[in-house]
């Protein structure tokens, strides 16, 4: 069975992705907050004038699916994977949110176009 091939929205924000403290409001810009036992993980927009150690963009899901169609997730980072590249991922109900560092973006992008992906900016 082929992989399936997704419209991906390229988002336009530097993000940061950090842990939270377990008394953390979590105010401000976040994009995705993930609570497991080991604790918080804060995905956010960078702050005007930030300049992260470690910057990321990400590539939103655009088509919602189903929850148990397989492959979906793994036809993204799949490419990505095998060309190098490294990956942050956090999911909705509804679609994935792929994370790679901001100074690779244009080639993820064009790894996943040359992998069917179609990628809206």
């Amino acid at each position: 069975m082929p992989a399936p091939v997704q419209p991906l929205r390229l988002l336009p924000d530097l993000l940061v992705v950090e842990r939270g403290g377990a008394d953390d409001g979590v105010a401000g810009d976040w994009v995705a907050l993930v609570r497991a036992p080991d604790g918080l993980t804060v995905v956010r927009r960078a702050r005007d004038g930030e300049a992260p150690a470690e910057p990321w963009r990400a590539f939103h899901g655009e088509a919602a699916h189903d929850l148990d169609l397989p492959g979906m997730l793994l036809a993204v980072i799949r490419p990505l994977s095998e060309a190098g590249l490294p990956v942050f991922v956090t999911s909705t109900f509804d679609a994935d949110l792929v994370l790679v560092p901001a100074d690779r973006i244009e080639v993820a992008a064009r790894l996943l176009e040359d992998a069917g992906h179609e990628i809206r900016r």
